[in-house]
């Protein structure tokens, strides 16, 4: 049974009708338009899905919907725009940290949460923040090296 609630996603409130059980992936995806979060598993094993919820990096493909009530959800769809990257998208650039790029929404958003609450983290630091995402294609060393990239960037900037 569909229940209208207000969701905040990306700083706007969008009011909503659909069932409280609805998985937070579908949502973004098929009522708002924002593609940036992909399925993947829909297990919680690859994060290809992940968002931040109060900044904490989730998976949207299990996440009920009806439980983020008061929550601001950010999409990677958020970071920066065209005219100006997020120092992580620059970073993933300049590094060529994508290949197929299917993960990559899922990892920009992990690592942001990470450099959020670790603003000058080791490789092994990144590596063990990143685990939860899965990259198929075997890009994980330029990764990392993208994730040190921007957080010194990052570092440069607050200075």
């Amino acid at each position: 049974m569909s229940k209208p609630l207000t969701l905040t996603v990306n700083g706007q409130d969008h009011n909503l009708n659909v069932p409280e059980t609805t998985p937070l992936l579908d949502v973004l995806r098929n009522s708002l338009g924002l593609k940036g979060s992909r399925y993947g598993c829909g297990l919680e094993q690859c994060g290809a899905c992940m968002v931040l919820i109060d900044g904490a990096a989730e998976y949207s493909c299990s996440r009920e919907v009806g439980t983020l009530a008061g929550r601001a959800v950010t999409t990677v769809e958020s970071l920066g725009t065209i005219e100006a990257l997020h120092p992580l998208q620059q970073a993933f650039l300049d590094e060529q940290a994508g290949q197929c790029g299917y993960c990559l929404s899922g990892i920009l958003i992990a690592a942001k949460a990470f450099l959020d609450r670790n603003p000058n983290p080791t490789r092994a630091e990144a590596a063990a923040a990143l685990d939860r995402n899965l990259c198929r294609c075997g890009s994980h060393p330029r990764i990392l090296r993208a994730v040190l990239r921007a957080a010194a960037v990052m570092r440069r900037q607050v200075a």
